[in-house]
């Protein structure tokens, strides 16, 4: 069909357009009623991250209109062209941006103009993503329907063409719908070397809190899920009645936010469960509720369960689950005992006895105050296999009983700080003990 060009009235060259960010509901509302009435695939309403745009004439007339949203959750294509790991991609999307949208109005159609606006709106999509969402975007990309256009705007400006989709649409969040229409799909780079960036081992110290927003995924199939789960299948309730949640299935999330390498507050927790599978939370024993749905655990409910739990129930399970995957330490490894105050919040500090370098965990023990470390310790001592061991420990349990009992009692070396708050000991130790030879590593 031909295309009207814009008025003789109103001339307007291409290096005139403008580019503006459309913020205020009525500008919205304007363009969703434009691609409803104009666009093949009508209006959109974008998922997560957006930005929406209008190119204009210094007048203020519209000429066009573009929506860049959230990126697709997998492609196959793109994922292989950016040579990233599937759990980069789930950390690192945000980093891409999906052209959704791109409509030139119907009495606004010359040549070049699509070059034009999508140039405009590409040399500042980065900046203002960055402004409103504090990150930038590294790659776009975009859908073109082979059986409507040849994608020749896109070409122009510099995309790659990488095949097509497999013919899904995302209509929520997580949830895609065949159409059995795959799409032309095409990609460019934003910065440069972003590919590279976005497949690094570590993203660049400025783009690290894009990870940290997105959290941790499991990736546990469901049988494995299972197994994980019958380890804590006798845990004691701490609740007269179990609804949604049985101990064993909130304690293999905690279990998984280890394995994810996941932060394990109460809200990382809840963040951690709500991107699990409806499959993956039946798995680890979540009951479905009344309308058939497996529900993802509050904070409040991490939060009463540990307030309540059997703790050294659960360090029990954790153990036996350690030796069956890693099996035991090393006979010569050392056991460093160092106690652990909660970084955020309150709450009781935790006595952990870990092995170098192995880091096995030998045992661990709730403190009410640091300066309850010391008889916590002695207890935590009786739990663990001493003997032909060396224990290492700082200078707050640098004191005679302690060394006793580890040696009379449980067979065991030790290696003790002294500090300048104990001189007596150390006039002792420069008399009895002769000067290390130079290179001596504490």
């Amino acid at each position: 069909m031909k295309r009207a060009p814009l008025p003789e009235s109103a001339p307007v060259q291409l290096h005139d357009i403008r580019l503006e960010l459309l913020e205020k509901p009525a500008q919205r509302r304007r363009l969703q009623s434009l691609l409803e009435k104009h666009h093949y695939l009508g209006g959109i309403k974008p998922v997560g991250e957006r930005m929406l745009y209008a190119a204009t004439t210094p007048s203020g007339q519209w000429l066009a209109v573009l929506v860049f949203s959230a990126a697709a959750k997998h492609l196959k294509h793109r994922d292989q062209w950016i040579g990233w790991t599937r759990p980069q991609c789930d950390r690192r999307l945000s980093l891409v941006a999906n052209n959704c949208r791109f409509l030139i109005l119907p009495d606004a159609h010359r040549p070049n103009l699509g070059s034009r606006v999508l140039s405009l709106a590409l040399d500042r999509l980065s900046s203002d993503w960055q402004a409103c969402y504090g990150h930038p975007i590294l790659v776009v990309e975009t859908f073109v329907d082979p059986e409507q256009f040849q994608g020749t705007v896109y070409t122009a400006q510099g995309w790659q063409e990488l095949g097509l989709t497999q013919g899904h649409g995302r209509h929520r969040r997580d949830f895609y719908v065949a159409h059995n229409k795959p799409k032309r799909l095409f990609v460019r780079e934003l910065v440069r070397n972003a590919r590279r960036s976005l497949q690094a081992e570590q993203l660049k110290p400025s783009l690290s809190h894009v990870e940290r927003k997105a959290g941790a995924r499991s990736y546990h199939k469901e049988a494995e899920l299972r197994s994980l789960a019958d380890h804590f299948k006798d845990q004691p309730d701490y609740r007269s009645r179990t609804e949604s949640y049985p101990p064993k299935a909130l304690a293999t999330l905690m279990l998984l936010a280890m394995l994810c390498d996941a932060p394990r507050g109460q809200k990382d927790l809840a963040k951690l469960a709500r991107r699990l599978t409806q499959n993956q939370r039946r798995a680890i024993g979540i009951r479905p509720s009344p309308d058939g749905n497996f529900p993802a655990p509050s904070q409040s409910t991490f939060s009463r369960f540990l307030a309540g739990v059997d703790a050294e129930a659960i360090e029990k399970r954790v153990l036996e689950i350690q030796s069956k995957v890693r099996g035991q330490p090393a006979d010569k490894e050392l056991i460093v005992v160092d106690g652990k105050q909660p970084r955020h919040g309150s709450g009781e500090s935790i006595l952990t006895a870990l092995t170098s370098p192995g880091q096995f965990l030998m045992g661990c023990a709730r403190v009410d105050t640091k300066t309850n470390e010391v008889p916590v310790a002695r207890e935590l001592f009786k739990k663990m296999d001493l003997v032909g061991r060396t224990v290492a420990m700082d200078a707050l349990h640098t004191n005679e009983q302690t060394a006793r009992e580890l040696v009379m009692e449980h067979g065991a070396h030790y290696l003790m700080t002294v500090k300048g708050n104990q001189p007596t000991l150390r006039r002792n130790i420069d008399t009895a003990v002769p000067e290390p030879t130079a290179g001596f590593s504490p």
